[in-house]
């Protein structure tokens, strides 16, 4: 049975056989049964990750160190909150940080990033993802958002519903159409100051965005 760490982009971390193609942490989530517990959130550096690091093979769930937590695609991390993991997708996060500080005038450190992340998504008395309402038209491309109960990637002018496996044939959205916002604002603003998101193979026709191969 596969363990309960794969991640959806509403934050929610849950069982399924889909891997996906990214790896990321939030610090130790997992007691010495390898469930996760209650508080998911106690750490504010949560990054995404390369599935496979000079050949290193990794236990998932090392007690008491790290919980491996696995996205379909970088938008998919993004949306739940995550950052470009600044030691093994180097040249990934030095681009976030320069989309960083187009958007906000600064270049920031990654505690900095970190901090301002987790405020955005979520929110401290519930525990849930803080979302957001906005309209299509003011979006860029590679931000996940929420219509019709449904979370998908907006990209070209419509909605890739997601899922596990890969995104679904795209839904035309006009600009105007309201949607949930999933992405904290201030990645929403990194992707729009020029960072492009890694999204999964079956969303190769959309191609302002770069494709994460296997």
């Amino acid at each position: 049975m596969p363990l309960q760490n794969r991640v959806t982009p509403t934050g929610e971390i849950v069982c399924d056989p889909g891997r996906g193609l990214l790896m990321g942490n939030r610090g130790c989530l997992h007691g010495p049964d390898r469930r996760l517990g209650a508080a998911r959130w106690r750490s504010k550096l949560w990054i995404c990750c390369l599935l496979a690091w000079k050949d290193v093979r990794r236990d998932p769930m090392p007690p008491g160190r790290w919980t491996a937590l696995f996205f379909l695609d970088e938008a998919t991390a993004l949306a739940a909150g995550h950052r470009p993991c600044a030691y093994c997708r180097r040249a990934d996060f030095v681009a976030f940080a320069e989309g960083w500080r187009g958007a906000h005038g600064e270049r920031p450190r990654a505690a900095q990033i970190d901090a301002r992340l987790h405020a955005e998504r979520v929110d401290p008395r519930s525990r849930r993802q803080l979302t957001r309402p906005a309209v299509v038209g003011e979006l860029p491309d590679g931000v996940m958002i929420r219509h019709g109960g449904t979370p998908g990637l907006l990209a070209g002018g419509g909605m890739l519903p997601w899922s596990f496996a890969g995104y679904q044939a795209p839904i035309a959205l006009p600009p105007t159409t309201p949607v949930e916002l999933l992405t904290p604002p201030a990645t929403v603003a990194t992707i729009a100051a020029g960072y492009r998101p890694l999204v999964h193979p079956s969303a190769a026709a959309v191609h302002a965005l770069r494709v994460l191969r296997r």
